[in-house]
């Protein structure tokens, strides 16, 4: 017989249970996530706070909103982010050919609750932070599905909760708005600062029956007619308003704006990014719950629209799925140590403490959103290339011991709307994670990792498979950098010696790849001669996985369809790396299945002066693509 005792329990009052880290990061989409795993692979103790019971935030299943970035949708050659974000979208490819948000989420999951030195607590909120204006010594938090109240310490804190609670409540200054134009030289900012900000979306989902289904309108939904829909696509015809042009787009089509990046247009089965309200609302954040409802009641009266208020081609649609979290574009915005502003992303600045980058549209959402009758419902200021972020956008000037990422880092109004979206949310959180990671690594603060070892961090952010315009691999340690390349074959201008230009994608005329002959029974061979024998603990390969294909998830099948179906045919499936002392085999070790750009490959220190890797078969394609190899 099993007797449980159960603890005494005071009505009302709660037990902390005290905890210590080195890192905490608050908050679970996608750039808290990269953030935690980032901090916890670098040798932190890591703790993460998610008041959901799944992670990724806005691109979660209870959101689906796909992730956007710096690539804009195949417009931006060789533009998708790489590192962690990839990492999961590439595990997602895998695994979850038919696009279920469930899976997608048991991806994310698994992927955090596996990782060594990371502690998760879902369903947490913090209440709470223990902070003396200056530095922060604990946070408190509610974990409602155990009745169980934490209060965790670290050394270094991260904000990724979307909003910048956790810097609010610590007393780091942070903004809401927009700022007027004479504040930052910013041309697009108007006259005269204001308090408006972008607005919520809830997104649903239906799909094609085969045959009439009919829809009755609840009582508490609104009624529109077709004078609401003005610039807002919901049937065969849409309207895109770009910074240069107005498009007519028909349906099933695919257009692009007059700068050449591909529109974003939704179909009838996937919702509408434009379902927006809130964001000429008193306070965002403290209205939420009413914005919410608004929202509800909003789209079941745009679906009674589309069903019931002319034909829009969804006589056979189904209403499948409404979200009940609007996803959430803007709120306050958290200054730290640098501003980016308009003319850093205009003119594809390249800071000499750059971490991360981005390339989206300087895309602002009107205030008043779907609420705004007549008006178009974005601006969108379109611009070539890519441009980078310093670091300092993701330190606060008045907490030492505080980083913050996602949409909420340090930038104008007019440049959040750029940064805000979630690929480049990612690589910023993991630029953020790995920084904090180092800092307790060092024993140092966030301000002084900026002025003493910003090129550590950089550097280790490249050997993570992050990108960083300008930059490139200058680590010392890394034993290809100085060895003597060579291939079984090449395709002509892919020579193998790319595999240690330091760069791992193709940038501008720089193609930083090496391409095999076409593959046959014996694979292909890149080989290292090494500058001298040396004990070698792991070899890392950096695949191609076509930079130039859309991964997400999504829910709009005018995305679906034209992505690539599982995993990417470019990438090596099956190879072996080898390590020779004296032309003879000192060790080896064999992958199958690969479906992921980066690939390690671990030893136990053995001593060679040779490495050879052989490339056995791909996932489709005919040759071997590899970007990088590096040995250590």
């Amino acid at each position: 017989m099993r007797f449980f005792i159960h603890e005494k329990r005071v009505p009302g009052k709660a037990f902390p249970l005290s905890k210590e880290y080195d890192v905490v990061v608050v908050g679970g989409g996608m750039s808290g996530m990269c953030a935690a795993l980032a901090s916890a692979r670098t040798g932190a103790r890591t703790a993460i706070i998610q008041d959901r019971s799944v992670f990724g935030g806005n691109a979660s299943s209870e959101i689906r909103m796909h992730i956007c970035g710096a690539s804009c949708h195949w417009g931006k050659k060789n533009a998708l982010e790489t590192g962690i974000v990839m990492e999961l979208e590439l595990e997602n490819k895998y695994l979850n050919d038919s696009y279920n948000y469930s899976i997608w989420d048991g991806v994310l999951w698994s992927r955090m609750l596996g990782q060594e030195n990371l502690d998760c607590y879902m369903n947490a909120s913090m209440v709470s932070v223990d902070a003396d204006g200056g530095h922060i010594r604990s946070i408190t938090a509610y974990q409602m599905t155990t009745e169980q109240t934490y209060r965790l310490s670290a050394e270094i804190f991260i904000d990724a909760t979307g909003l910048g609670t956790l810097s609010a409540f610590a007393g780091a200054e942070c903004r809401f708005g927009t700022e007027s134009s004479s504040e930052y030289g910013e041309r697009s900012a108007p006259d005269d600062e204001n308090g408006d900000t972008m607005g919520n979306t809830i997104l649903f989902c239906a799909y094609d029956t085969g045959h009439p289904v009919s829809f009755r309108k609840p009582s508490w939904a609104y009624t529109f007619d077709e004078s609401d829909f003005a610039y807002r696509y919901h049937g065969d015809i849409a309207v895109y308003h770009s910074a240069d042009d107005v498009v007519v787009m028909e349906k099933g089509k695919d257009y692009e704006s007059a700068e050449g990046e591909l529109v974003e247009k939704y179909d009838v089965q996937s919702g509408y990014w434009w379902i927006e309200l809130g964001g000429d609302w008193n306070d965002i954040i403290k209205d939420a719950e009413d914005i919410r409802w608004e929202l509800y009641r909003t789209v079941y009266g745009i679906w009674d629209h589309i069903k019931n208020g002319g034909d829009h081609g969804a006589e056979n649609y189904e209403l499948l799925w409404v979200g009940n979290l609007p996803g959430i574009r803007e709120s306050r915005r958290v200054v730290g140590e640098y501003v980016l502003t308009e003319d850093d992303i205009l003119s594809n600045r390249i800071f000499p403490d750059a971490v991360a980058y981005g390339g989206w549209p300087m895309d602002n959402h009107t205030a008043a959103g779907f609420r705004a009758k007549g008006r178009i419902p974005s601006t969108v200021r379109s611009f070539e290339g890519l441009y980078s972020i310093p670091y300092g956008c993701y330190v606060s000037k008045d907490v030492d011991n505080l980083y913050f990422c996602g949409r909420i880092i340090s930038a104008s109004k007019q440049a959040m709307g750029s940064t805000r979206v979630m690929g480049t949310c990612a690589v910023g959180g993991q630029a953020a994670g790995t920084a904090a990671a180092l800092a307790v690594m060092h024993h140092i603060t966030p301000h002084e990792l900026g002025v003493s070892h910003i090129e550590e961090l950089r550097q280790r952010l490249l050997r993570d498979d992050c990108y960083i315009p300008g930059a490139r691999n200058d680590d010392p340690a890394d034993l290809a950098r100085t060895s003597r390349v060579s291939a079984s074959s090449s395709a002509s201008g892919y020579p193998p010696e790319n595999v240690i230009s330091g760069v791992s994608r193709t940038v501008g005329n720089d193609c930083n790849l090496w391409v095999s002959g076409p593959l046959d029974s014996e694979g292909a061979m890149l080989g290292f001669h090494l500058a001298a024998p040396s004990v070698i603990h792991e070899v890392r390969i950096t695949f191609d996985p076509d930079l130039n294909q859309e991964k997400t998830i999504s829910v709009a099948k005018s995305f679906i369809d034209k992505e690539e179906t599982g995993v990417p045919r470019s990438l090596v499936k099956d190879y072996e790396v080898v390590l020779l002392k004296d032309s003879e085999e000192v060790a080896a070790r064999a992958v199958q299945g690969n479906h992921q750009r980066l690939s390690i490959c671990g030893f136990d220190g053995i001593e060679a002066d040779q490495v050879v890797i052989r490339i056995l078969s791909t996932n489709g394609d005919v040759a071997a693509r590899v970007y990088e190899v590096r040995i250590y």
